[in-house]
């Protein structure tokens, strides 16, 4: 593909070297021309006789009209030489012109593919003159402060929902546990149920939206030491659950990379069956969950990262986030999901993080991502 810098180096040259030739030719041909012309008004009058040229005698000499057209061809080989060496010059000059008048476009490329929720803060700020590349730059900054004042405003919104959603859901679980007598204890158990169901779901709802949003700072992460205090929280007395791990350091967020393991582990082993396995796996950078359990169509894996999808019915029934959470987790710390079916039923989910070799947090080599 054509760059626009080679554009308009092609442009530029091209024009530069249309005018030249144009001018050469003209030139050589109005000295032909004015050449002849002089040689014929010398012709009626008397020519003195012309000295010998480094020994070669006057009658050997060549008569005047050869000799303008041996100067005429001499100027023409002198102007394809130079327009040779012109289009040369003229293709490194146009080059480094291009790239002159698209350094602005460069900056602004930059600043757009650098900037992410974290670092709205940053700006453009396009010097020199007011011309339309410094329009366009100064549009885009704009757009950038009203887009940081949305994202600052939905911050603000999550937070205060957060505070407002959890706090009159707490004093309703705490006037069921204490309030309702014991010979009500069905009726109290299926509220407490309802209660901390509800509360699941906005917390699920606010770590989407926050993942969503971006990070707002990254610190080493040792995801290896977070799979194995994930793992040993969550289990299952009917589900074996193994595990393999390396370490491995992720720049990001601490509790949002607990919640993506969280997740993949809680839902491998809610979709499973009794005596199912779950196999999970932490090498070179990539985590992988496996499971067995029912069979999912592959037209419907796009399906399992939308939100409040649920392909099955559980003993215990989610929200339909887990997985959605997990996508919007990865997707912020710049890691890539991947999901494929397993023979017999079950599936395989592949969270793939970038990165480069490093020490982890305990002087251990690690290898970190981010």
């Amino acid at each position: 593909m054509t760059t626009v810098r080679v554009r308009l180096t092609l442009i530029y040259s091209g024009l530069f070297l249309l005018t030249s030739v144009v001018l050469l030719v003209a030139v050589n041909l109005l000295l032909r021309q004015a050449l002849r012309t002089r040689i014929e008004r010398f012709s009626g009058t008397p020519v003195a006789p012309m000295a010998p040229v480094r020994g070669v005698p006057v009658d050997r000499m060549a008569p005047l009209p050869a000799l303008v057209d041996d100067v005429i061809d001499y100027q023409w080989g002198v102007t394809m030489l130079t327009i040779g060496i012109l289009a040369l010059v003229s293709v490194v000059v146009g080059w480094l012109v291009a790239g002159r008048i698209l350094r602005p476009v460069h900056r602004i490329t930059a600043t757009a593919r650098r900037l992410s929720v974290s670092n709205l803060h940053e700006r453009i700020a396009l010097t020199g003159p007011k011309d339309e590349l410094r329009e366009l730059a100064d549009t885009f900054d704009a757009m950038l402060d009203r887009l940081e004042r949305s994202v600052e405003g939905q911050r603000r919104f999550i937070a205060n929902a957060s505070h407002e959603l959890r706090t009159p859901l707490a004093v309703q679980r705490a006037a069921i546990e204490i309030g309702l007598p014991e010979d009500v204890g069905e009726i109290r158990d299926k509220l407490l149920f309802h209660n901390h169901r509800t509360e699941n779901l906005i917390d699920a709802l606010l770590v989407l939206a926050q993942a969503e949003h971006g990070l707002d700072n990254r610190k080493p992460v040792a995801l290896d030491q977070v799979v194995r205090s994930v793992l040993a929280e969550e289990g299952s007395d009917d589900v074996t659950v193994t595990a393999r791990t390396e370490p491995f350091v992720v720049h990001g967020d601490p509790v949002l990379l607990n919640r993506l393991v969280t997740n993949l582990v809680d839902n491998a082993i809610r979709y499973n069956h009794s005596g199912g396995t779950v196999g999970i796996t932490l090498s070179h950078g990539v985590l992988t969950v496996r499971n067995t359990g029912p069979e999912v169509p592959e037209e419907r894996f796009g399906d399992l990262f939308e939100p409040f999808r649920r392909l099955h019915t559980t003993r215990e029934q989610g929200a339909g986030l887990g997985l959605s959470i997990v996508a919007s987790i990865a997707k912020a710390h710049g890691a890539d999901v991947r999901v494929s079916p397993n023979p017999g039923g079950g599936l395989e989910l592949v969270v793939a993080f970038e990165g480069y070799r490093g020490r982890g947090p305990d002087g251990d080599e690690r290898r970190q991502a981010g």
